[in-house]
């Protein structure tokens, strides 16, 4: 078992940044892939980025590409995603997810085991 506890989120103004942070408890937190996920008001959760456990690669929705980096400290158990650039479309639940062990950097939801409970991201315009 997995728990994810998110933070860092908050109100920003368009253009501004924060970084959100999510502290891995329970396994060996450098064997799981982790993942970012969104969830904004009306719309179905979707995919933000994901680190891999192995090589540390990265990947990105196309809506965040450029703006957003994630990263990972496996001696904190901690990993992060950096957001820039900000937009009002941006405001969502953040969520932090991690895949089963071993498991591969992927963007569909239904296949990450554990979650955060999520973080509130708001951008003003």
């Amino acid at each position: 078992q997995v728990q994810l506890v998110e933070s860092g989120g908050g109100l920003v103004q368009a253009g501004g940044s924060l970084r959100l942070s999510c502290a891995a408890s329970g396994r060996t937190f450098s064997w799981y892939s982790m993942g970012w996920f969104r969830q904004a008001p009306g719309k179905e959760r979707e995919f933000v980025a994901a680190i891999s456990w192995s090589d540390g690669s990265t990947y990105y929705a196309d809506s965040v590409k450029g703006r957003f980096t994630i990263s990972r400290v496996n001696a904190k158990n901690t990993v992060y995603l950096q957001m820039n650039s900000l937009k009002p479309g941006d405001t969502a639940v953040y969520y932090c997810a991690a895949r089963p062990r071993f498991g591969t950097v992927v963007a569909e939801e239904g296949k990450y085991d554990y979650w955060g409970k999520g973080t509130q991201v708001t951008v003003s315009s």
